[in-house]
């Protein structure tokens, strides 16, 4: 069947039912950019329950990195599921858990012998990420950086500083987290040009926030987003994250490397920071782990994760289904998707430079891999936000079949399933010029 397929109005019929009956029933939170009640999913095809058929390039916001029910996850959660759903790995032992660590302890890039903790998400990992800062340096203050997604549980969320809605009306939030400016090289901070960049805004922390609000000797982490996500899909210039690695050595602050939206093979390598031949002392990793099912992973050097038992644990954290999912999800990523990231990514980001060439409300492209931001300005000049313009473009291409998300206040992003063809990968950047030049004409 040929893709995209729309065969009714948007929301259709059935679709439109269950809009109500969510509205009636559901949290008002959550927000949803657009009217998609999904019935089923293959690779990176999904189908409404209306029987239209859509290109996804959302994944479930970089969460389904093998693509829909790719069917040796399936097999591995349907095997599972038939041995066993649940032994909570806090108070009992089961080999997939065991497994899980040790092949992810191999993956990840912190320089020696690594240990894993298991949760649920990318909050949770997160949280687990501060609490083991603060219990091995003994140490009470974080920095984190502004436009950084950590998550929306109240020790995350003093973390993330991405949209000022995320965090009004909860506060107070969790004390001694400080905040610094991100390598934004399209906007930069400093008013500075990106050929000449050598990580001037970390400045901000040694000459302000050193000086100024908090010793560097009572910090315990500095936590970053190697790509950052939400804050709009921003690529750092490699020396940002160089410097980083520098001054928190210099001052024995552990470098936490958020990686759940960025991690598991979606930038090309398996873990984003790969790119920046940087090694944290901790990474944090969500989403795209296990295909879908819950899984959070908060891993570090053994010799850093030196809690006892009892400090911290999570009942359902590191769910026997889960753990078969990921176990799955590593050995494709492995075998070809992380490649296939990298490659299908490349010829996304070339077609898109050269779409920018005629459509004056693309400002900027930028990633690394199937993780692509596209940010919209009104005059590239002076970079005024496409706000309303971003939100349209969004909206034309859902109903010309295309799924994706926006990120920031103005960018679009791309962070389709890592099973994209290119072939699929040219559907999409049909569909977004076409969305790109309904908006220009009005």
């Amino acid at each position: 069947m040929p893709i995209p397929d729309i065969r009714t109005h948007l929301p259709g019929p059935r679709a439109q039912q269950i809009i109500d009956r969510d509205t009636a029933s559901v949290s008002p939170s959550y927000t949803r950019a657009y009217p998609f009640v999904m019935a089923r999913g293959e690779g990176a095809v999904v189908e409404d329950v209306d029987g239209n058929r859509f290109l996804d390039c959302a994944a479930g916001i970089a969460v389904t990195s093998t693509g829909h029910c790719h069917p040796d996850v399936v097999q591995a959660i349907t095997t599972q599921a038939g041995k066993f759903l649940h032994m909570s790995g806090t108070d009992f032992y089961y080999e997939d858990q065991v497994e899980l660590a040790e092949q992810f302890g191999k993956l990840v890039p912190v320089g020696g012998a690594a240990r894993a903790f298991f949760s649920n998400s990318g909050a949770e990992a997160n949280e687990a990420a501060i609490k083991l800062a603060r219990y091995h340096t003994k140490r009470q203050y974080i920095i984190a950086f502004l436009g950084g997604f950590h998550g929306r549980t109240m020790g995350a969320l003093a973390m993330t500083a991405s949209k000022a809605i995320q965090r009004k009306g909860f506060g107070p939030l969790m004390p001694g987290v400080y905040h610094a400016p991100y390598a934004n090289c399209y906007r930069c901070p400093l008013g500075l040009k990106p050929e000449s960049c050598s990580a001037e805004c970390l400045g901000f922390i040694e000459d302000q926030l050193f000086v100024h609000l908090v010793s560097p000797d009572e910090v315990a982490a500095v936590m970053v987003e190697p790509i950052q996500g939400e804050g709009g899909y921003l690529v750092p210039p490699k020396v940002f994250l160089e410097r980083l690695r520098v001054l928190t050595r210099e001052h024995g602050i552990l470098l936490i490397a958020d990686e759940v939206q960025s991690g598991m093979g979606r930038s090309g390598k398996m873990f984003a920071i790969e790119h920046y031949g940087v090694q944290p002392d901790i990474v944090s990793v969500a989403k795209g782990i296990a295909s879908g099912m819950p899984l959070g992973i908060t891993a570090s050097r053994a010799d850093i994760m030196d809690w006892p038992p009892g400090a911290h644990a999570s009942t359902f954290g590191g769910n026997p289904v889960s753990c078969a999912a990921a176990l799955a999800t590593i050995r494709l990523l492995r075998e070809r998707l992380v490649a296939n990231a990298a490659d299908v990514g490349a010829h996304l980001m070339a077609g898109l430079k050269v779409m920018a060439d005629r459509h004056p409300l693309i400002g900027d492209v930028r990633g690394k891999g199937l993780m692509i931001g596209i940010e919209l300005v009104r005059d590239r000049q002076t970079k005024e936000r496409a706000v309303e313009e971003r939100n349209a473009v969004i909206q034309g291409a859902f109903r010309r079949g295309l799924l994706i998300l926006g990120a920031g206040q103005n960018a679009i992003r791309l962070s389709p399933p890592l099973v994209l063809t290119k072939a699929e990968a040219d559907i999409a950047l049909r569909i977004l010029d076409e969305a790109l030049s309904e908006v220009e004409h009005r």
